[in-house]
C-alpha cells in the first residue's frame, strides 16, 4: 500500500500536476464558461488531462474543483450544483491517479484579490459546502490555493479543521513585494497558518518561477513546515487573438532542483504549464534525496518601520485645521463646484476664487458626476489650491478605475497635498455621455474607504509597506431621501465603522426631514455636511425630482418653483435655500452647498447667509 500523503512528502519531494484552467483553453475550451461544470458534462475530457499529467510523471493531482463554491457556480446557474461537482471532481482524478497517485482537492479563494462584500459568515458557509462534498469522497488531503490575503485563507483552513484531520496544504498568491494582500509579512502569514493547523504552506500562481523563488528567499532562517509551489508559466502574453505563457518546460526542470533546496516538498505547475514542464520537473527530481528541514534561526518577526509626514513643500495641510476639526467647533460650509465638461477653465477659476472671498472653508469638485465626462478633479483641485488657496475636497468614484488605478490616482493627491476625498460609488456608465463605456466598480464604497484608511496606515493595496503614511480625510456619501430613514443610517453605520472621517448627504428640500436626519444621526461621532442645492428654475426643480436618483423635492418646493425661469427661478431658489439653511444650522454645524450650473453667484449669496446668521467674520485675507 503507498503511504499516507504526510509520510510521502516526508521522504521525497511530490511531483504535483500542473495547470487545469488554461490547458484545456489550449485545447479549445474558450475562457468565460465553468470549466468545473465539464465534470459533469465531459468527465472524459477532464479525465484525459489528469491522465496526461500522471503519464508525465505527477504523483499528486487536484481535482477539477477549483471555483466549484456557490458563489462562483452561481455566475453560470450552478449554485444548486456544488455537491454534486465537487463529488464528480474527486472521482475523476482519482480513476486517472490509479493506485499509487494521491487526490486531492482543490479548493480556491472565493475573493479572488477583491474586496468582494462577502461576510465572514457567507465564506465559512461557502467553504463548508464545498470541503464537506470533497472530503466525503474520501480525498487524501485539501489543497487551498491561490489566497490573496490571510484572513480569507484562515477562515477556509479553519473550516477544514473542523470536520477532518487530513492534510492541508496553503498556498498564497503573492508577488515581488512578498507580503499578503491584508500586509502580512511571509513569516507573519506562515507563523499564522502554521498555528491554524496547515501541513505545508507554499505559494502558486500570480508569479512566475523566480518570483516564487525571492517569495521563498523571505523565509529562510524561518521555515518550520515543508513548502509546495506552484509557478505560472512565466507572464502571459496576448498573441494573435490567444493568451500565450513563454517559460519553457526546461526551465521548470532547472527551477524544480532549487525549489526542493530550498525546502519544498512538492512541486507542480500553475497557469500556461502543460504536460511538457510537468515531465522536465519529474525528470530532475528522479533519484533527488531531500535534506531536512534547516532548524529555525529565527522566529522574530521584523515589522517596516513607517514614517509619518505632515507636510512639506508639496502644499500638505501639516497642521492646518482638517474640515472634521472645523465643524467640530463652528460652522462650516463647503461648497460644490462641477468642473468643466471641455477644456476652458476661465469660468470655473473665477467661481472658486469668488467662493474663497465669500468664505468657503473647500471646494469639493466630484468625479463625473451622473457618468458625464467632465474634466480632471485631480487637475483643477490643484489648480484651486495653487491659484486660489481654497481647500479642495475631490470626489473618487469605484465606477473609473480599477484597483491599480485607484490607487495611482490617490498617490497622486496625496503628492499634490489634495488629502480632503469624498468616496462615491459612482453613477453606472451606461447612463451617461459614454454609453459604451464600462463600469469597473473593483470596490465598492464602503471597500475603498477601507483601502484609503490603509493607505493612512501606510500600505499600499497590494499589501507592500509604504515608505510613508497618507493624510487622507475620508468623506463618505448619505443618501437620507429614502422611505426607510433608519436603514439608510444602519447602512451609514457600516461606512463609519468602515473609516469614514465625515459624512456628506445628498441635498435635502425639506425642513422637517432635515430635523428627521439630525435625530436619526444623533449618536455618530462624525460631523455631517447637511446638502443644500439652490433651484435654478422649475424645469431644473421637475427634473431633479423626476429624474436624477437619491434627489427627491416637497410638494411645497416644487410648487413654489413651478413655471419660474431666469433671474425670478434664481431668486426664488436662493429664498428656499435659506429657509433649508435657517433649518439646517439649527441642527448641523455641516453645511454642503451645491452650485447648480455654474451659477456660483447663488452659493456665494448662502454662504453670506450662513456667516451672518452664525456671527463669523471674515478676515480680509478673505476679500
Amino acid at each position: 500500500m503507498k503511504p499516507d500523503l504526510r509520510s510521502a512528502w516526508g521522504k521525497t519531494v511530490l511531483v504535483g500536476d500542473g495547470a487545469m484552467g488554461t490547458y484545456l483553453y489550449q485545447k479549445g475550451f474558450p475562457v468565460g464558461i465553468s470549466y468545473e461544470e465539464l465534470n459533469l458534462t465531459s468527465p472524459e475530457v477532464i479525465e484525459d488531462v489528469h491522465r496526461s499529467y500522471i503519464e508525465a510523471g505527477a504523483v499528486l493531482l487536484e481535482s477539477n474543483t477549483f471555483s466549484a463554491n456557490y458563489d462562483k457556480l452561481s455566475k453560470y446557474g450552478l449554485e444548486s450544483k456544488v455537491e454534486e461537482i465537487n463529488r464528480a471532481g474527486v472521482r475523476i482524478a482519482r480513476r486517472a491517479a490509479g493506485t499509487n497517485g494521491y487526490v486531492v482537492g482543490a479548493v480556491g479563494s472565493i475573493r479572488a484579490g477583491k474586496r468582494a462584500n462577502l461576510s465572514a459568515a457567507e465564506l465559512k458557509k461557502y467553504f463548508g459546502q464545498q470541503i464537506i462534498a470533497l472530503l466525503e469522497e474520501d480525498v487524501d488531503g485539501i489543497m487551498l490555493e491561490t489566497f490573496y490575503d490571510v484572513e480569507e485563507l484562515h477562515l477556509a483552513l479553519r473550516t477544514v479543521r473542523k470536520h477532518s484531520k487530513l492534510p492541508v496544504i496553503c498556498q498564497l498568491a503573492v508577488d515581488e513585494t512578498a507580503r499578503t494582500l491584508d500586509g502580512l509579512s511571509l513569516p507573519e502569514a506562515f507563523r499564522i497558518l502554521e498555528n491554524d493547523g496547515a501541513d505545508i504552506i507554499g505559494f502558486n500562481c500570480r508569479t512566475g518561477p523566480n518570483g516564487i523563488k525571492r517569495a521563498l528567499k523571505h523565509l529562510q532562517g524561518s521555515l518550520v513546515l515543508p513548502v509546495s509551489v506552484y509557478p505560472n508559466a512565466g507572464v502571459a502574453d496576448y498573441v494573435d487573438g490567444e493568451y500565450k505563457y513563454g517559460a519553457s518546460p526546461e526551465y521548470f526542470g532547472e527551477m524544480a532542483l532549487t525549489f526542493a533546496d530550498m525546502g519544498s516538498r512538492i512541486i507542480g505547475g500553475c497557469c500556461g504549464t502543460t504536460p511538457q514542464h510537468i515531465a522536465e520537473i519529474a525528470t530532475a527530481l528522479q533519484g533527488y534525496i531531500p535534506q531536512p528541514l534547516p532548524v529555525p534561526t529565527s522566529r522574530v518577526v521584523e515589522r517596516v518601520q513607517i514614517q509619518e509626514h505632515f507636510g512639506d513643500d508639496t502644499g500638505k495641510s501639516g497642521g492646518e485645521p482638517t474640515l472634521v476639526d472645523l465643524a467640530k467647533e463652528r460652522h462650516t460650509v463647503i461648497v460644490e463646484l462641477d468642473p468643466p465638461r471641455d477644456l476652458d477653465i476661465a469660468k470655473f477659476m473665477k467661481g472658486a476664487e469668488a467662493l474663497r472671498r465669500a468664505g468657503a472653508d473647500a471646494l469639493t469638485l466630484a468625479d463625473n458626476s451622473l457618468a458625464v465626462t467632465r474634466m480632471s478633479n485631480m487637475a483643477l483641485g490643484h489648480l484651486v489650491q495653487a491659484r486660489t488657496g481654497l481647500r479642495p475636497l475631490v470626489h473618487i468614484a469605484c465606477r473609473d478605475r480599477n484597483l491599480i488605478g485607484t490607487q495611482s490616482h490617490l498617490m497622486g493627491f496625496d503628492a499634490l497635498g489634495i488629502d480632503h476625498v469624498l468616496a462615491v460609488t459612482g453613477d453606472p456608465a451606461r447612463f451617461g455621455d459614454l454609453p459604451g463605456s464600462s463600469s469597473v466598480y473593483d470596490l465598492t464604497s464602503f471597500e475603498i474607504i477601507r483601502m484609503i484608511k490603509q493607505l493612512n496606515d501606510g500600505i499600499a493595496f497590494s499589501g507592500k509597506p509604504l515608505k510613508q503614511k497618507a493624510n487622507f480625510v475620508i468623506g463618505a456619501a448619505f443618501n437620507p431621501n429614502v422611505k426607510h430613514l433608519d436603514k439608510a443610517v444602519q447602512r451609514l453605520e457600516k461606512k463609519i465603522a468602515s473609516g469614514a472621517d465625515y459624512i456628506m448627504t445628498q441635498p435635502v428640500y425639506d425642513c422637517e426631514l432635515i430635523a428627521n436626519i439630525a435625530k436619526a444621526t444623533a449618536h455618530l461621532d462624525i460631523p455631517v455636511f447637511i446638502g443644500v442645492m439652490p433651484l435654478a428654475s422649475g424645469r431644473n426643480a421637475e427634473y431633479l425630482h423626476n429624474e436624477v436618483p437619491g434627489i427627491q423635492l416637497s410638494d411645497e418646493v416644487r410648487l413654489r418653483m413651478k413655471g419660474l425661469e431666469g433671474e425670478e427661478g434664481r431668486a426664488e431658489g436662493v429664498a428656499i435655500a435659506k429657509e433649508l439653511l435657517d433649518a439646517a444650522t439649527e441642527h448641523f454645524n455641516g453645511i454642503y452647498l451645491m452650485t447648480p450650473f455654474m451659477f456660483y453667484d447663488m452659493c456665494v449669496q448662502l454662504l453670506e447667509y450662513v456667516w451672518e446668521k452664525s456671527g463669523r467674520k471674515l478676515s480680509p485675507l478673505f476679500r
